[in-house]
C-alpha cells in the first residue's frame, strides 16, 4: 500500500484530472483484496453508491489504541479512495485519526472537486465512519 506522503508528492505531478483518475484506479488495484469472509453487513459502509467494505484493527493502550484498516470496494475508482483513507488512517493512534480530516487531505490534491456528488458522499461516509469509531475508542 502507498504511503501518504507518496500519494501526495505523486499527484502534484499530475496535472491533468484524467491522469489523476488513472492514478486513483493504479491505487485501488494495488489495494490487497479483502477476504469474503470480511465483505459482511457489519463491515459494509453505508452511504457509498458502490459497495465498499471497511475493517478496524486496533492494538496497543486501550486509551488511545493504535488503529489499522482494511477496505475494498467492488467499484475501481471507489477501490483506489478507499487506498487512499486507508494511507490517511491506517497505523495511526484514535486521538490523531479522530482529529484528522481526510477530507482535507482529498481537497489538497485535488481529488474533491472532480468526485460525483454520490463518490463525495460515500467518500464522507468512509471517512465518519473511520472518525466515529477513533472517538469511540480515544479517552480525552
Amino acid at each position: 500500500m502507498a504511503a501518504l506522503e507518496q500519494i501526495i508528492e505523486d499527484f502534484a505531478f499530475l496535472d491533468e484530472w484524467e491522469d489523476r483518475y488513472r492514478y486513483v484506479i493504479e491505487l485501488g488495484k494495488a489495494l490487497p483484496e479483502l477476504p469474503e469472509e470480511k465483505r459482511t453487513l457489519a463491515n459494509k459502509v453505508q452511504g457509498c453508491a458502490s459497495q465498499v467494505w471497511l475493517v478496524s484493527h486496533v492494538s496497543g493502550a486501550p486509551d488511545d489504541p493504535l488503529m489499522t484498516f482494511e477496505g475494498d470496494s467492488d467499484a475501481h475508482i471507489v477501490r483506489g479512495l478507499v487506498a487512499i483513507v486507508l494511507a490517511i488512517y491506517s497505523g495511526k493512534h484514535a486521538a490523531e485519526i479522530a482529529a484528522l480530516d481526510a477530507l482535507e487531505i482529498f481537497g489538497r490534491i485535488g481529488l474533491v472537486e472532480h468526485l460525483s456528488t454520490q463518490r463525495a458522499n460515500g467518500l464522507r461516509s468512509m471517512v465518519k465512519r473511520i472518525r466515529d469509531e477513533a472517538r469511540l475508542r480515544a479517552v480525552a
